[in-house]
Parts: C-alpha cells; sequence; structure tokens
C-alpha cells in the first residue's frame, strides 16, 4: 500500500470510527464474527444506566436553554470531561494505535496534529464563545451582522459538518460492531440511531452530556488497564519497549523516525491545518462552551479537556508500540488476515487483540463495549448540533425572527432530530459498502474553511461586515466541497475516474485562504451604511465578549 493512501486510510479511522471505510480496512476482508457476549451484556450495563440517566435528565429540561446547554449548570471539570468524550471517537483508540503499530512514530506526529486545535480554542475562542454565545455558534457570527443571512449560512455549514461526520459515524458503527459483536449491520444502525434519538430528545443537552462523561471514563479506563497490563511485560520501562519493538518490526531503527507522513509536504500542511482549524470549527465541540456557567469556567474545560485528549494519546502511542511486540508482526495480519486462524480485522484492531491478550474475553468484550459507547456518545453531540442549527438558527431566529415560544423551539428541535436520525439510519444503510473516508475529510474541511475563519474573524476583526461574511463562509464552504469531490477520494476511488482532477486529499490549505480573502476583500469592499454601522457596533461586541456585559440591546439574542 501506498504511503499518501494510509495516511487517508488512518483519517477515516481515527475520525469516523474503526472502519469509516465501509469495507477491508487496509486491503483484507472483514467478516462478521461469533456473537460477543461479554461485550454485548457490558454494552447493555451502559445503555441502561444511560436510560436512567435520560429519564432524570428530562425532568430537568424544561426550557431552550436546558435543551440546548443543560442549563449553563455543567462544571468546567464536567465540561471538559464531555468536550474529550465528544471529540474521541472509537478510531481515536483503534485508528491511531493501528498507525502506531504499522508505521510507528509517524502515528504520534498524527496525534500531534489533532492535538494543536486545543490551544486556539483555550487562548483565542473559549472566553469570547462563552461571552457572545447563547446556543450555538451561529450566535457569534451573527452579533452585529445580518441576523437571517449570516445565521442561514452558518446553519448550513454547520448541517454540513454535522451529517457528513454522522454518515461516517454510522457507517462505521454498523461495521465495528458486526466485527466485534457478531451483530447485523443493519441491526446496528438501527441500534445506534434510535438510542441517539431517544438520548437527544428526551434528555437534550444534560442527558447527552452525561452520555459522553461516562464514556470518556470508559474510554480512558479501559485503554489505560490495557496500556498498564502490556507495559508490565516490559518492566514498565519505554527504552525496552522501544528497543524491542524497533528489534521486530519491518522499519527496524525507522519505526521511531518520522517517515511517510511528511512525504509529500503539501499534503501535510493541509492535513495538519485541516485538523488544527477543523477542530475549531467543528459545531458540536464549540457547543459545549455555553453549557458552563462563565468564561472562566469555559477556560478550565479546555484545560481539563486538553489533558485527557493528551493523556490518552500517549496511552493510544504505547498501546500500538506493545502491539508490535505482544500482537506480532505476521504480514497478513495487518493486512486483515488471519492470526491464530481467526479473523477479526486486521491491523486496525490491534488494540483488541492487545486487550485479548493481556485480558482475556472479559477485557476484550470492555473494550468492545466502550468502541460501541463512545459512537453512541459522538452521534449524540451531532445530532443535537444539527438540530440545534435547525431549531435554533433556521426555525426560530431566521423563519420566525425570533418571536417563535420556547416550547415551538424544543419541538421543532426534537423534530429535527428525529429527521436527522432518520436520515442518518438511510444514508448508513445506503453506503454500506461504499468507501466514505472522503467524508471525514470534507467534514474536518469545512469546519476549518467555513465555519472557522468566519467565527474568527467576527471576534477579532472590526471590519468584518454581512456581505465579507457571506463571501467567506460560503466561499470556504463551496471550495472544500469542490476540491474534495476533484481529489482521488471521489473523483477515482468513488465516480471511477482515471485521475483526479486535484491532486491533493485535503482541502484546508487551498480551501481556507480562499474564506479568509474572501471575507477580506468584500468587507473592505463593502461601502454601505449599514456595514459602517456594523463595523461601528464591534466596540459593544468587543466588551461584552471581555466582560461578558455590555451588548448592544440592538444586537441581542
Amino acid at each position: 500500500m501506498s504511503r499518501l493512501p494510509r495516511i487517508g486510510t488512518a483519517l477515516g479511522l481515527l475520525t469516523a470510527s474503526a472502519s469509516a471505510i465501509a469495507g477491508p480496512p487496509l486491503g483484507g476482508i472483514m467478516e462478521k464474527q461469533p456473537t460477543n457476549w461479554h461485550a454485548i451484556i457490558m454494552f447493555c450495563l451502559f445503555v441502561g444506566l444511560t436510560m436512567g440517566i435520560t429519564y432524570w435528565a428530562a425532568s430537568r429540561t424544561k426550557s431552550t436553554s436546558d435543551f440546548y446547554t443543560a442549563g449553563s449548570d455543567i462544571t468546567g471539570f464536567q465540561n471538559g470531561l464531555a468536550i474529550a468524550g465528544d471529540y474521541m471517537s472509537a478510531a481515536t483508540l483503534l485508528g491511531l494505535s493501528a498507525m502506531v503499530y504499522g508505521q510507528g512514530y509517524d502515528g504520534y506526529i498524527y496525534m500531534l496534529a489533532f492535538f494543536a486545535g486545543w490551544p486556539i480554542i483555550l487562548f483565542l475562542m473559549a472566553e469570547r464563545l462563552r461571552n457572545l454565545g447563547r446556543f450555538t455558534f451561529s450566535d457569534i457570527t451573527a452579533y452585529r451582522l445580518d441576523q437571517g443571512k449570516v445565521r442561514t449560512m452558518a446553519a448550513i455549514s454547520s448541517l454540513t459538518v454535522v451529517c457528513f461526520y454522522l454518515l461516517a459515524q454510522m457507517v462505521g458503527a454498523g461495521q465495528l460492531i458486526k466485527l466485534l459483536f457478531g451483530l447485523e449491520y443493519r441491526v446496528a444502525i438501527f441500534i445506534v440511531g434510535i438510542l441517539m434519538m431517544f438520548y437527544v430528545i428526551f434528555g437534550g443537552m444534560m442527558a447527552t452530556t452525561w452520555v459522553q462523561i461516562i464514556k470518556a471514563c470508559m474510554l480512558l479506563f479501559g485503554g489505560t488497564l490495557v496500556m498498564l497490563l502490556a507495559m508490565s511485560q516490559f518492566g514498565f520501562s519505554y527504552h525496552v519497549l522501544v528497543e524491542r519493538a524497533t528489534a521486530v518490526h519491518k522499519l527496524g531503527p525507522k519505526l521511531m523516525y518520522p517517515g511517510s507522513l511528511l512525504a509529500d509536504p503539501v499534503t501535510a500542511i493541509s492535513l495538519g491545518l485541516g485538523l488544527m482549524f477543523g477542530t475549531a470549527g467543528l459545531p458540536h465541540i464549540l457547543m459545549r462552551f455555553f453549557t458552563v456557567s462563565n468564561a472562566k469556567e469555559a477556560r478550565r474545560s479546555v484545560l481539563y479537556a486538553s489533558g485527557f485528549v493528551s493523556y490518552f494519546f500517549n496511552v493510544i502511542f504505547l498501546i500500538g508500540l506493545c502491539g508490535i511486540i505482544i500482537v506480532g508482526q505476521d504480514p497478513t495480519f495487518f493486512e486483515g488476515g488471519k492470526v491464530g486462524g481467526k479473523l477479526i480485522g486486521g491491523g486496525n484492531m490491534v488494540a483488541m487483540h492487545l486487550a485479548k491478550a493481556v485480558g482475556g474475553n472479559m477485557l476484550l468484550g470492555f473494550l468492545a463495549a466502550v468502541a460501541f459507547a463512545t459512537i453512541l456518545a459522538v452521534v449524540s453531540g451531532l445530532a443535537l448540533a444539527g438540530a440545534s442549527a435547525i431549531s435554533h438558527d433556521l426555525y426560530a431566529r431566521v423563519i420566525m425572527k425570533g418571536k417563535a415560544s420556547e416550547i415551538t423551539e424544543i419541538r421543532v428541535s426534537k423534530i429535527a432530530t428525529i429527521c436527522l436520525g432518520i436520515v442518518a439510519i438511510v444514508l448508513g444503510i445506503l453506503f454500506e459498502k461504499q468507501n466514505i473516508a472522503f467524508m471525514v475529510g470534507l467534514a474536518f474541511g469545512v469546519a476549518a474553511a467555513a465555519n472557522f475563519p468566519v467565527l474568527i474573524l467576527s471576534m477579532y476583526w472590526r471590519g468584518l461586515t454581512t456581505r465579507g461574511a457571506l463571501w467567506g463562509g460560503y466561499g470556504g464552504l463551496f471550495s472544500a466541497v469542490i476540491f474534495v469531490v476533484l481529489s482521488k477520494s471521489v473523483w477515482v476511488d468513488v465516480v471511477g475516474r482515471k485521475a483526479a482532477l486535484f491532486p491533493y486529499t485535503q482541502p484546508a490549505l487551498f480551501a481556507m485562504p480562499i474564506a479568509f480573502l474572501l471575507a477580506y476583500l468584500f468587507s473592505k469592499l463593502d461601502g454601505s451604511a449599514r456595514a459602517k454601522a456594523e463595523i461601528e457596533a464591534f466596540e459593544d461586541q468587543y466588551v461584552r465578549a471581555q466582560t461578558g456585559f455590555g451588548a448592544s440591546t440592538s444586537t441581542k439574542h
């Protein structure tokens, strides 16, 4: 397998789920396993616990604030765990451990690109998000601009990110569960879709938050346990582990050197930009900053989330290295072949193989249940973000122009959740056999090119006008989509053409500058009276962004 396709495959695995590519993860054959009763029983316990939480949350969800932001009663520590739970998908464990297992240090570089988005959120965005926003990030982008036009643009880009990310999660869920639990693909899709709708409709943000917190704790505990049991076989010595890993791996000493990930600098830079700024533009991550009571707790949330994510990335790195020795380096295994007479998903399941090797079927079942719980938590957050864009931004603020009652708005949000759930189930079934890794790249690309530029400019640049925001937002959205469609991921792998019209697989390096340039040019060229008023209104917005007080009455949410 060539180097760049492996990078693209790892991206799909990491952010969609353990097997977002609906087919052989790295070229092998994926088959359904015998029913894993350990995993099913443990998952049922998780579902039972979260159902109880949803029942409790439903009794506390009375207003739009309760539904969208849990009444802003979540503490910084709790929100940090929930953000980490929302961000760490099943393949954060499975996909990255597989990348370390196959390519060594490159896997760690890959993790750093994902982690680099958190300081941006911490130092540039968290405080202003909390002070300026109410329910969605569209509240910030439209703060002093044309509410209808800018909210519509922000909602469209949010829904694009949510839908593609949600579809990738659903297909990945079906494939992962078929592999680990022994359940049919369609059964898995229905289970995930129905539970997602249940959590969001009845419990809103409160239930979704606690699902994410519990899942984060399970993921951190499960990964740490596997890592400790594996490291015990090397005397908890990193030096011994690296020596033995480099001795048996096909890359030898090069295992711990940067390698194929940097073979194409343009793709590497574009990938890094997409992961960094895409994280800062994901609507389901940004929405979490409105669940805390003030800007201090918002900053604390990011600090805790960064700590949990960085810790877990290091756990994953050690799991991948331990897998090289304990699981072995049989080439047929890495390509999805048989090991010990059993087929279980190739190198992408190295963490699962390691769990079974060091803890038996019980630990394997627990980790499989954690993977399923992880998908549920992520899709619940995505569904809530999508429903909020429809009900709060489009219906309440654009269609009803702020005159919708809270009861009606919540009802529309629940209907939107059902519709998103049905769409996700149907598309998950239709795309079962398709390579959908490009959808993950598109989700991050749109978040980085459409959401982030307009959001950061609206916070920090007084010269941004409605015309500039619209051109920048739509320009970033359409350019990211076009670049992905014309790349090898779609033009060759899906459409079936011989050569790609766009030579790179990641759009951020090219789409982000387009968005910033269009926003700047059309804001500067806008000499209308409305544009001058929007520029002058920045002073009120700046005061509110710094203190949380002093907003102009003309720009109230």
